[in-house]
């Protein structure tokens, strides 16, 4: 068998190797570097610009990888990451990328050491194991122990890096009781916090200390006509996806009259049509209906009569929202098995009262009360839209941050606590291992500190002194059992200085940290495992040059 490798019959190119390895880290790293500043407190923000000219500013790590158009394959397994994170937690999309990529990093420095992949993925995957367990029998505090501020100072530490952060003990306060709020335990007695029932509103003016939390669910609609009420008491809600317009006739369909009394016939039957599909809904006794399409002028006066409440041209997720929280069916057509049309009083919701109320600069319609589930509404104010988008995406972050602390009900200790902890761990750990993993091991244990590193440095402190004081501390409490309250210490970025980060109260979730290692870990693998890349090249249509097509006679007619 020849030892020449033969060549690529497809049309492409091929590359195999080291190249292909170094090629992936370099892009990952390019990734990193571009999140980098973003990380911690004193984090700076990114603006972005997309092709059509829309500005965005931000400092949320998903949502920048998000943003950019990302080409490189390896590259683009990191953006996936950051967006899962996002998905599973909420916060720490920043930093799971940054470990990612370090880890990447030292990985491809040990296979330049002739070290083979394979070994090093295992080592990785023993470090992610061993780190995950000493996180959860050292490192984590239950909530119950610490009381419930530290879901308030759980909230502040996420917020302290946004743009918000100025204004974290206002805001933290206002996102735990929306959390709260939304609290669903099911029959087993588990509690959840769907916090996608907690609807987040933008309205400009004002500062953002005067945003509101509302409880209820706000709809950024108002009623169709002024005669309307604007308080309904016992409300009976219909939730509807279709319009209640007058009826045209489909595309295509042709009616042939031949007298002209049919004419008229044919236009009372179509807004009778209406008429009885609404007279339909309001014998259930439904006094709020609210729908995703238009309403007819004509129609609203049956409406007004009855002394019912409508709502046009509502937005469809806000709709099923409302449904879910007032146990409504989500209705999109009146249509029945038997071909008929019907609506029946078990698809209506019911909450307390339903109404039109001026909160800020606009008119709001807000369902409070709701029978089946809770609901609640932030109403935030900033000076204009930049401000406004970067302070929802911080305040959903926080949302998660909250919503995984009640759910998971541990948290650990932030500010470079944990990442410093596990490095002195793992150091030890890999020394006591004979094995070829030891040397991965120890990297995923160097790999680590890039956290507390990167923190510093975007604190504009000595990283090098900083660190090398953290780890000093930690080393103390896991060898000397007098020192083992030094567990807890992390970086003070304002001061310089070491403190500890418990009584200081900053906390993130046990879960994102948990998390965050296990994605970062696996990341780092996938790319890691590549070691050969086959590029199509894209296939070209026959060109004709314009006297090849002249003669051909493409060109006539």
């Amino acid at each position: 068998m020849s030892t020449v490798q033969a060549a690529l019959t497809l049309a492409g190119e091929r590359k195999t190797g080291q190249s292909v390895r170094t090629q992936n880290v370099m892009a990952a790293s390019s990734i990193a570097n571009i999140v980098k500043s973003s990380l911690g407190p004193v984090g700076l923000d990114k603006m972005l610009v997309d092709d059509v000219g829309d500005v965005t500013i931000t400092n949320d790590g998903a949502t920048i990888l998000q943003l950019l158009e990302v080409e490189h394959p390896a590259a683009k397994v990191l953006v996936e990451l950051a967006a899962l994170q996002d998905e599973e937690v909420g916060d720490g999309t920043t930093s799971v990328v940054i470990v990612a990529a370090e880890l990447l990093k030292n990985a491809d420095e040990l296979v330049k050491q002739k070290i083979h992949p394979t070994s090093i993925i295992a080592g990785y995957r023993l470090a992610c194991k061993e780190a995950v367990r000493y996180i959860q029998d050292h490192l984590t505090y239950k909530v119950e122990d610490l009381g419930d501020d530290c879901l308030i100072n759980a909230a502040k530490t996420c917020m302290s890096s946004k743009l918000i952060g100025a204004d974290s003990e206002f805001f933290s306060k206002m996102v735990v009781d929306a959390a709260q709020a939304v609290k669903v335990t099911d029959k087993s007695g588990n509690s959840t916090y769907p916090i996608k029932a907690v609807n987040v509103l933008k309205a400009h003016g004002k500062s953002a200390r005067e945003s509101l939390l509302i409880n209820g669910y706000a709809l950024n609609c108002t009623i169709a006509a002024q005669q309307m009420p604007r308080v309904i008491t016992n409300a009976k809600i219909a939730c509807l996806d279709f319009s209640l317009q007058k009826v045209k006739m489909k595309m295509g369909v042709q009616l042939l009259v031949t007298d002209v009394d049919q004419l008229d016939k044919m236009r009372d039957r179509e807004s009778d049509i209406t008429k009885e599909r609404i007279n339909k809904i309001l014998a259930t006794g439904a006094n709020v209906i609210l729908t995703t399409g238009g309403i007819d002028d004509l129609c609203l006066k049956y409406f007004v009569e009855a002394g019912a409440m409508a709502v046009r041209r509502c937005k469809k997720a806000d709709l099923k929202r409302i449904a879910k929280a007032t146990g409504a069916t989500f209705v999109p057509s009146l249509a029945n098995l038997e071909g008929e049309e019907s609506f029946e009083a078990s698809y209506l919701g019911e909450a307390a009262e339903v109404a039109q109320e001026r909160i800020s600069d606009d008119e709001l319609i807000l369902v409070k009360g709701t029978k089946a589930r809770t609901a609640s509404s932030i109403i935030l104010r900033g000076p204009n839209d930049f401000y406004c988008d970067e302070m929802e995406r911080s305040v959903h972050d926080a949302l998660c941050v909250v919503k995984r602390i009640l759910e998971s009900k541990t948290v650990v200790v932030g500010g470079g606590c944990v990442e410093a902890a596990l490095s002195i761990y793992l150091e030890n750990f890999a020394t006591s291992l004979s094995s070829r993993e030891q040397l991965a091991i120890a990297d995923f244990a160097k790999s680590l500190l890039v956290i507390p590193k990167t923190l510093a440095i975007n604190a504009a402190k000595d990283s090098a002194d900083l660190v090398a004081k953290l780890r000093a501390y930690h080393n103390s409490s896991q060898t000397k059992k007098e020192h083992v309250h030094l567990k807890n210490c992390g970086l003070d970025l304002y001061e310089g200085t070491v403190r500890d980060n418990k009584k200081a109260a900053v906390f993130e979730p046990g879960i994102s940290k948990i998390k965050s290692l296990k994605f970062a870990t696996e990341a780092a693998i996938t790319i890691l495992r590549i070691d050969d890349l086959i590029k199509l090249a894209p296939e070209k249509g026959e060109e004709k040059s314009y006297q090849q097509a002249l003669a051909a006679g493409e060109l006539d007619g």
